[in-house]
């Protein structure tokens, strides 16, 4: 059973900065490419940052680009997102996710059909 479990979320001023965490259970965490998603009341779960498995490639939306960055810890089964230049646009329900099948590369990391386990997310509030 794969659970992931968001934390960092908050309340932050706009220009601000925050780090989300996901820790994971399960073994061979470092088989499966990890993403962050988010969702913003009225719209659709949008992509937001992936990383391989091996933390060789990562991806990110335009939206975020030069501002967030995505890493992981193999050895603690941890995503994180830093977030820097916090936008109110950025306001969403941000969710963790891992892939459901081994490491397939970089075509596939803003694929949101191929992540097969979701965290619960945690709130990210921007203010201006």
């Amino acid at each position: 059973q794969v659970q992931l479990v968001e934390s960092g979320g908050g309340l932050v001023q706009a220009g601000g900065s925050l780090r989300l965490s996901c820790a994971a259970s399960g073994r061979t965490f470092s088989n499966y490419d990890m993403g962050w998603f988010r969702q913003a009341p009225g719209k659709e779960r949008e992509f937001v940052a992936a990383i391989t498995g091996s933390s060789l490639l990562t991806a990110y939306a335009d939206s975020v680009k030069g501002r967030f960055t995505i890493s992981r810890d193999n050895a603690r089964t941890t995503v994180y997102l830093q977030m820097n230049s916090l936008k109110p646009e950025d306001t969403a329900v941000y969710y963790c996710a891992r892939q459901g099948a081994y490491s397939r590369g970089l075509g596939y990391l803003r694929l949101i059909n191929e992540y097969a386990y979701w965290g619960h997310g945690t709130q990210v509030t921007v203010s201006s």
